[in-house]
């Protein structure tokens, strides 16, 4: 699936795009009943000429009330709309909630830059953050423009000198490159700020 954020996605996805809001769907298979106001009587007064013809919804939400029209072709053919529409949002939660979007949600910019600080990490918690970074790499920056790394330890170690372009060969380097590193050298108090600075110093990243 495209890297893409959850209202954009629900632009080309969503109920209301497809019509399938409750709204949408009632007024596709019935008609309101209608309160005018009475001059006679001096208050709205709801039509009921329908009651008893057809039958009837009410809405929760506003108590409106719908005489329902459709013939039960077209009720089972947006049940099955529907469905379809509930499958469709599984699957989008199930992605949205997998892999590196579990951790790093989706990574929508075209240029980034990955500023890497592991603070005090035990050797497996640095291997842990590795794995993780390495799936993000994988998985998400090779869809994406321009890419670098820039790890906050005693002293900033630069993957590239500047953002590079993303291609296989580049991802694949940028994982070789993050499990060469010494984690020995990792302790830094100081440096994230520097590093966070030394990111967004770079032309080519827009945020």
């Amino acid at each position: 699936q495209s890297l893409v954020s959850s209202s954009k996605w629900l632009q080309c996805y969503g109920l209301k795009r497809n019509k399938l809001s409750l709204s949408q769907i009632l007024s596709q298979i019935g008609f309101q009943r209608r309160k005018d106001y009475v001059t006679t009587l001096g208050k709205p007064v709801a039509s009921r000429y329908a009651d008893g013809l057809f039958p009837q919804y009410e809405r929760a939400q506003d108590g409106s009330v719908y005489n329902l029209t459709a013939k039960k072709e077209l009720i089972l053919h947006l049940v099955d709309c529907l469905m379809e529409a509930i499958e469709l949002y599984k699957q989008r939660m199930e992605w949205l909630t997998s892999d590196s979007r579990q951790i790093f949600g989706v990574i929508q910019e075209r240029c980034i830059v990955i500023v890497l600080d592991f603070g005090t990490a035990a050797p497996a918690e640095f291997d842990l953050c590795r794995d993780a970074l390495s799936m993000v790499l994988v998985e998400q920056v090779i869809q994406i423009a321009r890419f670098n790394l820039i790890w906050a330890a005693q002293d900033l170690v630069k993957w590239q000198q500047e953002s590079a372009p993303v291609s296989e060969h580049t991802v694949k380097a940028a994982v070789m490159w993050l499990w060469k590193l010494d984690h020995m050298t990792a302790v830094s108090h100081t440096n994230s700020a520097e590093a966070l600075l030394e990111a967004m110093g770079d032309e080519a990243v827009s945020s």
